[in-house]
């Protein structure tokens, strides 16, 4: 173990040694290597199926002038400044001249409630906040607490009415440039300048984590974690610059602001695209080699294919067989080896008729694609890879300035989330917590020395996370360290794994809760997903029903019954769900049930259903199953 950490020494120290100083120094190595290649693709605001594109030197035209702005409006090194916006290009082009002002960039989801925004903004301190549109700005206006603080307000989108949301501190993103640029005039140098006094160690951004539990904390995360996610990234070998990235995720996250880095160190083309409800059609029309997401993403897709034939229809037929026969190949393909003449047959006839068609829908350049932010179920990964879709699995925390690990496409090992970034440590300690070490690793908590201390000792960030490593140094991430349950059996289960194999034996499910602390056996709150039901509805004919009375329909709940069941035989028996509920809404924001980035609110699920789950649980002591297996 000696050895192998020195190993990670030194491969640490070389990586440090090669990268920026800072990731404006980055940014500007980048121009500096590949000005004319194209950096960026965006949608048109006028049309929206228009794609536009940017070169590494046009974005620096563009940051330089942002930047400009930002200097004249009296920004300095070290101060917050928020950005309440959804993926776009504009995040993106001044999140980069908030760094080459040395200033901090604090990130907050459009979706954030008002209360929730000014608790982000007076704890860390912002003095200028970048707001998407209205909606952004009313939030924080004639808020005493604010008031005095927020010294401008720079809107990007300025759909005011006459007269709506007036503030002397407003100013429109679109005045920047020219303002920037006059700026620059009058000050040539004061950029470079502020760029070359940047060193590692200053905080480069701060990142509230959602808190699926009490109050959110802001990771500070320094330039040098930024610049080394992008060199370690580099050396993994994982993405080129022939690459093309989607990036569609909420860059407020960890997770999309560290696709950024990534992309410069590499130089990789990104289109950078939040439109959710656009994924699939842009997907179509940019033709990415690489897309990351979160694990919902890819059950939604697998969920479509699954449930978009009629079971006894000849395309239903033909789906099923194909996917049967990419099941057979799995084991020939992963090793490496060739198919047996017949199967290999079979493969090319399936891939003709029902792969090429999904390969088509995601653009039909996609090299792999990656799932990160929460845990996916191996049968997710199983399904795609039949299909010769590679889906790979990362991992990482806020605290770890996001990918601390990542299974590589080119050699995979379903279930893992592979092995560590170059130069990054992990251990696991005795109570099976994944411990993780490297320059990814966030400074501290803002704000919060008793919580630093406890989380960072050492050197060493406590994840929280339950995992196992094998001897090839691949881990595996099981649960929580909080979320275990304790039946009254003395059995624990991981709540992740069996919500997982609901979610992969659920096509018409969005979200599982598995329950059980105390009792006898778990159960499960399930939550169908509105489009998927709304097609099944269509097809029967039930399209006078709304949502909650369609989730509440006999015919629907046998058909979770079979799907539980199958569940059920890739689980332990003590695992088994004996029982489940399938609310008749679906999880709501509002109500704290999920998180900015839909995570489930675990506590606040369970209060508001308590009254459901104590009725679950009413019989808990009747000797009869309440899903036997199914005979014959």
């Amino acid at each position: 173990m000696t050895t192998k950490r020195a190993a990670v020494s030194d491969i640490r120290a070389e990586l440090v040694s090669a990268s920026a100083q800072s990731y404006p120094d980055m940014f500007r190595r980048r121009v500096a290597d590949t000005p004319r290649k194209v950096a960026y693709h965006y949608p048109a605001l006028s049309e929206p199926e228009q794609w536009l594109a940017l070169t590494w030197d046009e974005a620096r035209t563009k940051v330089d002038a942002l930047a400009g702005a930002l200097f004249d409006l009296g920004i300095t090194k070290g101060e917050r400044v928020a950005l309440a916006s959804s993926t776009r290009i504009e995040w993106v082009l001044i999140d980069l001249a908030i760094a080459c002002c040395g200033a901090v960039t604090t990130t907050i989801y459009p979706s954030t409630k008002p209360d929730d925004e000014e608790f982000i903004l007076t704890d860390s301190g912002a003095v200028f906040l970048v707001a998407e549109n209205t909606a952004q700005l009313v939030k924080v206006l004639h808020r005493p607490a604010l008031d005095a603080q927020l010294r401008r307000i720079i809107l990007i989108d300025d759909d005011r009415q006459a007269g709506e949301c007036d503030d002397p501190r407003v100013i429109r993103y679109r005045d920047l440039e020219s303002r920037g640029v006059a700026f620059n005039n009058a000050h040539p140098g004061q950029i470079d300048e502020s760029i070359a006094g940047i060193t590692r160690d200053d905080i480069s951004t701060i990142i509230y984590t959602s808190g699926t539990t009490g109050t959110p904390k802001g990771a500070r995360i320094s330039h040098g974690s930024w610049t080394y996610e992008g060199v370690s990234v580099a050396a993994y070998d994982i993405i080129y610059d022939t690459d093309m990235l989607y990036i569609w995720l909420p860059l407020a996250h960890v997770f999309g602001r560290d696709l950024l880095s990534a992309q410069i160190a590499v130089g990789t083309e990104s289109a950078i695209d939040g439109r959710v409800n656009r994924i699939v059609q842009g997907v179509g029309e940019v033709q990415p080699t690489v897309m990351v997401g979160v694990p919902r993403i890819y059950e939604k897709i697998r969920a479509a294919v699954i449930t978009m034939y009629p079971k006894r229809g000849i395309k239903g037929r033909i789906s099923r067989w194909a996917f049967a026969v990419g099941r057979d190949s799995r084991r020939f393909r992963l090793e490496g080896n060739k198919m047996p003449g017949l199967l290999g047959l079979k493969y090319r006839i399936a891939d003709a008729l029902v792969y090429s068609k999904l390969k088509a829908k995601l653009g039909g350049r996609m090299r792999f694609m990656v799932s990160g932010s929460a845990k996916l179920s191996p049968q997710v990964q199983e399904w795609f890879y039949s299909a010769g879709i590679t889906l790979v699995e990362g991992y990482g925390l806020t605290e770890t300035s996001a990918i601390a690990a990542v299974d590589h496409p080119e050699r995979p090992h379903f279930g893992t989330v592979g092995q560590m970034l170059p130069g990054v440590d992990v251990r696991i300690a005795e109570d099976g917590e994944v411990l993780i070490n490297g320059p990814i690793v966030a400074h501290s908590y803002h704000n919060l020395p008793e919580l630093s201390a406890e989380a960072f000792q050492d050197g060493w960030f406590h994840t929280g996370d339950i995992g196992e490593l094998d001897d090839a140094g691949y881990l595996r991430i099981t649960d929580r360290k909080k979320d275990l349950l304790k039946t009254s059996n003395g059995k624990y289960i991981a709540p992740q794994k069996v919500e997982n194999a609901i979610m992969a034996n659920t096509p018409y499910a969005a979200q599982a809760i598995v329950i059980g602390e105390g009792h006898q056996y778990a159960a499960a709150l399930i939550i169908l997903d509105r489009d998927s039901l709304n097609t099944w509805a269509k097809r029967h004919g039930r399209t006078n029903l709304s949502y909650a009375e369609l989730t509440q329909l006999p015919e629907i709940h046998t058909s979770i019954d079979r799907c539980i069941r199958r569940a059920n035989r890739r689980l332990e028996r003590w695992e088994n769900i004996r029982k489940y509920l399938i609310l008749d809404r679906e999880l709501l924001l509002e109500l704290d049930e999920v998180t900015p980035a839909l995570k489930v609110r675990r506590n606040q699920v369970l209060a508001h259903f308590a009254a459901a789950i104590d009725d679950i649980y009413a019989e808990e002591n009747s000797s009869v199953p309440f899903l036997p297996e199914k005979k014959g």
